[in-house]
């Protein structure tokens, strides 16, 4: 929670001072009433005293007190709503080691799974689309709200070649860059790059994040795979096993730059769950949410109830 006029916030001393007083009332009057009636006989004079009863109002008066002191303050909440005007760039790597097993059935197919995920999970006025890269990177769906589109674009990704990572985030912002305005301003784009490995061929990959930062364009990167990933490959009349263990560093480092967040993913479920995470987060963003009506009226409900049960208990408000 959140206040427009936190200052306010400070009038909530007079609350202490406030129990103060009256606990000095409440002792002056019982110093008072001993003055005319000997302790001994108090029972017989009065043998029906309120008790704790007769504090009960006073105590619901000064709560009623603070909360209309932060109500006085404006309090806010942040609250995720849908976004309607934004578009993500899905950039998956294609590369020979997304043939790896170690992620069931395979990275390829788990990432393709997830990114289903992701489709059915974001706003539908959310415009998603796709890059594959491998050696190079290529455009295989604009950004749309067409869902379907983005899915066929999905079963066409097959494994290949090297890790373009650099290329595929310049690709991915020229696929933003041309969303059409509304209003006369660029709605705001996000770039999602699921790899397993480095770059090793094609554009410097932090050059072009430093240029996603410039852009305000987030890039949110999942790492994907584990240290045993191996794929296999034909030398000859042998068939050899190449470790291809994955390779965080850069992928963070990337996150970092373009203001984005890094992801570690090393089995499907876990994979499914971060797209299920960058849908809630990229899908909707946190506006403040003025609560300043609820948090009175529950002060000015109090202020009936310390009122009504010191009417019913001693015929007064006080």
């Amino acid at each position: 929670m959140s206040f427009l006029h936190p200052a306010v916030l400070a009038l909530l001393i007079a609350i202490p001072l406030l129990a103060r007083w009256y606990w000095g009332q409440q002792r002056r009057r019982a110093k008072a009433a001993s003055v005319f009636v000997v302790p001994a006989l108090s029972a017989s004079v009065a043998p029906h005293r309120p008790r704790w009863r007769r504090h009960v109002p006073m105590l619901v008066f000064a709560l009623a007190l603070a909360v209309l002191i932060v109500a006085a303050a404006r309090p806010q909440r942040t609250v995720a709503v849908p976004v309607n005007t934004a578009s993500i760039m899905l950039a998956n790597d294609t590369s020979g080691s997304m043939a790896a097993t170690d992620v069931t059935p395979s990275r390829l197919a788990a990432a393709q799974r997830a990114a289903e995920h992701f489709l059915a999970r974001v706003p539908a006025t959310v415009r998603v689309g796709l890059v594959e890269f491998n050696s190079k990177a290529a455009l295989l769906q604009s950004p749309t709200t067409d869902r379907a589109l983005v899915r066929s674009a999905l079963a066409q990704l097959r494994v290949t070649g090297g890790t373009a990572i650099g290329d595929a985030i310049q690709t991915a912002m020229r696929a933003l860059a041309n969303v059409p305005r509304q209003g006369g301003k660029q709605p705001p784009g996000a770039i999602v790059l699921l790899s397993d490995g480095a770059s090793d061929v094609g554009s410097d990959p932090l050059s072009a994040a430093q240029e996603a930062a410039v852009k305000h364009i987030p890039i949110y990167t999942v790492e994907l795979g584990t240290a045993n990933g191996t794929v296999t490959e034909k030398r000859g009349t042998r068939t050899v096993r190449i470790p291809v263990p994955p390779n965080p560093q850069q992928l963070a480092e990337i996150a970092r730059i373009s203001h984005g967040q890094a992801f570690t993913a090393t089995d499907a479920t876990r994979l499914d769950t971060v797209y299920e995470r960058l849908s809630a987060r990229l899908g909707h963003k946190q506006v403040k949410h003025e609560i300043t009506a609820s948090v009175a009226g529950g002060g000015l409900l109090l202020l009936l109830v310390g009122s009504g049960a010191s009417l019913a208990w001693f015929g007064r408000l006080i």
